[in-house]
């Protein structure tokens, strides 16, 4: 009984920050040298073993990186994982019934009830006498052994609700990776046709009068649509993403001339720091676009990234015309739609993603006031890398 009870504990904690484990585990000689003690603390670091393989979805190799594991959790000489269609791992002695595996979760695949299996071997060494087959939520789960009993039963479904809630944790993230490509998609929608008309306007406009411009504004457009369209990673470097900003400016003051200034006080030390792609880019297109070009005269942007201790600080600022408070409190809670915002509200919403709702976009905005987007950023995040 005393499995089962930490076979439950695995499960209620399947929530606890890998942080909090860490420090458990860290301190499990501090918190008792007691058996029942000791269990608790090695189901629960076998369990934090078996979660990375299965938050990529119950795949061939994710079972079988996590069947050893599982197999210590189950305290059993086997077990077997399949998906409902096929036989992903046999683990443990008796190999010799791998080939049966699947046939003994039929039952359970077919109706979702757990079956207690008699098996018979002809060899008497072997360990494998009886089988307890568990429904997974896209498979199941088998426990082999000498003998069946209701504790094996109860830590079988224990297990199997255990791995259910890392393979719902998988269906997440993959469903929250999807939103995020949607949503670069449907930001590259927004920006491109705009801007392509407008720079491909400007660059044919010198192909008589400077040829030699025309063809360095042609690499810049290059080079800035190269990157906007790049089809691999989520993140990348502050760095590039700067390059890609100064590659828009380029384009955007060879159309406006002297009436678009910018500054940049970029700080060396926060060029490395990894960043959601195209999390600055739109805030700058934005400034441009619904800052400065219905305002007439001269439109400043400033543009600062500075180094502030476990956080990069970024802001850009633009002293365009504005916009109403309300209605971009609206616009970023998705209540209106906007086409001033949306650049803004995609951007605001891929942070809060990554990064948690502490780390939304903060903006300072009125009529004919201008706009300034606070942007911060941790230096090193939990899966955020450039890589």
């Amino acid at each position: 009984m005393e499995v089962v009870l930490v076979l439950a504990l695995v499960v209620v904690l399947v929530g606890v920050p890998a942080i909090v484990l860490w420090r458990v585990l860290r301190g499990r000689r501090e918190l008792g040298t007691s058996p029942a003690e000791r269990a608790t603390f090695e189901t629960l670091h076998t369990a934090s073993l078996a979660a990375p393989p299965l938050r990529a979805g119950l795949t061939q190799e994710g079972a079988e990186k996590a069947s050893k594991h599982l197999r210590e959790l189950l305290g059993s000489p086997a077990i077997a994982i399949t998906d409902g269609e096929r036989l992903l791992v046999y683990d443990g002695d008796g190999e010799h019934h791998a080939h049966e595996a699947f046939e003994h979760a039929a039952a359970t695949l077919k109706d979702g009830r757990i079956q207690v299996l008699a098996i018979d071997c002809e060899l008497l060494e072997c360990p494998i006498r009886h089988a307890v087959v568990v429904p997974l939520s896209t498979g199941s789960l088998a426990a082999y052994g000498p003998h069946s009993s209701a504790g094996l039963v109860r830590a079988a479904q224990e297990t199997a609700r255990w791995v259910d809630s890392q393979l719902e944790l998988a269906e997440l993230d993959r469903s929250r990776t999807l939103l995020m490509e949607a949503e670069v998609r449907a930001l590259r929608a927004q920006i491109s046709p705009h801007f392509i008309y407008n720079s491909l306007t400007t660059i044919a406009s010198f192909v008589r009068t400077d040829p030699e411009r025309a063809r360095e504004l042609l690499l810049e457009f290059a080079d800035f649509t190269r990157y906007s369209f790049r089809r691999h990673g989520d993140y990348t470097t502050l760095a590039e993403e700067l390059r890609s900003i100064d590659r828009y400016l380029i384009l955007e003051r060879a159309r406006f001339g002297d009436q678009l200034q910018v500054t940049l006080r970029i700080a060396p030390e926060v060029l490395p720091v990894a960043v959601p792609f195209l999390c600055l880019q739109p805030l700058v297109e934005n400034a441009v676009r619904h800052g400065l070009e219905s305002k007439a005269g001269v439109g400043r942007i400033t543009i600062i990234a500075e180094d502030a201790g476990a956080e990069c600080r970024i802001s850009v600022e633009d002293d365009g015309l504005g916009m109403d408070p309300e209605r971009l409190r609206l616009v970023l809670a998705g209540e209106v739609a906007s086409e001033g915002g949306v650049g803004l509200a995609n951007v605001d919403e891929r942070l809060r993603q990554v990064y948690g709702d502490e780390y939304g976009l903060v903006v300072e905005t009125g009529h004919n006031a201008g706009t300034k987007v606070n942007v911060r950023l941790p230096k090193y995040h939990p899966g955020v890398s450039a890589r």
